[in-house]
């Protein structure tokens, strides 16, 4: 596998957990303030605090379409950049310690999300 289809390959895997992510902090939202409507919901996911730790998935997964979708297309340099941003967001090496502990929480209470960044990892360690 190409590193191209590689960066592809993790950019979906990281869609559906971050999906996967997103469910989990909408179902503790709604279990401690009420439901919301799904327009409310984007509101919350763009605007806050709470939820500033997803847009660190959204962000770069927006950040690899354009690249994909860009007329000059995807070079090598700018697909090793967005691979190492997956792998720094994958490993939770950043400082960010709500990030972290946010992200952990979902792993530990989502086997969903769990089986995600498991299949994530192997994208990233595979040749």
């Amino acid at each position: 596998m190409d590193k191209a289809e590689k960066l592809k390959n993790a950019r979906n895997i990281l869609l559906k957990l971050h999906k996967s992510m997103i469910d989990i902090e909408r179902e503790m939202y709604e279990g401690l303030n009420g439901q919301v409507t799904p327009a409310q919901f984007v509101t919350l996911l763009m605007e806050d605090d709470d939820f500033a730790w997803l847009r660190k998935f959204s962000v770069l997964i927006v950040e690899i379409d354009e690249m994909f979708a860009s007329k000059d297309g995807a070079t090598n340099d700018l697909i090793d950049a967005s691979l190492q941003k997956v792998t720094e967001l994958a490993s939770m090496s950043e400082e960010d310690d709500y990030f972290k502990a946010k992200y952990q929480f979902a792993l530990q209470h989502s086997p969903d999300s769990a089986g995600l960044h498991s299949q994530l990892k192997q994208v990233l360690q595979s040749d």
